[in-house]
């Protein structure tokens, strides 16, 4: 059984740098095929993919993000990072890191299709708050 769990801080202050870390057990992130994402939720809109990196490293992003987003890997503890540069409070969000066995639509689902049900493994989820 695959489990994913965030650590990272709940409070960043506007210009800095978000950094969260996602722990997995049950797999390896550098499982044959595995992707493993970081999507986000900001209070009252839809749910949005940032990027992800691949069982070989590959790293993925959404045009979104790709200007001020680095997603990097430590085997050695079976953990990917996100690193989101010059937070703002519209970068306040619940932050999800989840994974799936194969690269179809790493982005999630089309319009109207269900979040939930496109990622096999799923974090928990952690609030991050951008304030001063």
């Amino acid at each position: 059984q695959v489990q994913l769990q965030e650590s990272g801080p709940g409070l960043v202050k506007p210009s800095q740098t978000l950094s969260l870390t996602c722990t997995i057990s049950g797999a390896s992130v550098t499982t044959n095929y595995y992707y493993w994402s970081w999507i986000r939720q900001p209070p009252g809109k839809d749910m949005e993919w940032m990027g992800a990196i691949s069982y070989s490293g590959s790293t993925y992003f959404s045009p979104s993000f790709k200007a001020r987003t680095s997603i990097s890997r430590d085997t050695s503890k079976n953990q990917f990072t996100l690193e989101l540069a010059s937070v703002t409070p519209e970068d306040t969000a619940v932050y999800f890191c989840v994974g799936q066995p194969g690269p179809h639509r790493l982005e999630g689902p089309r319009n109207g299709g269900s979040w939930e049900d496109w990622y096999d493994w799923w974090g928990q989820g952690t609030q991050v708050t951008v304030a001063s």
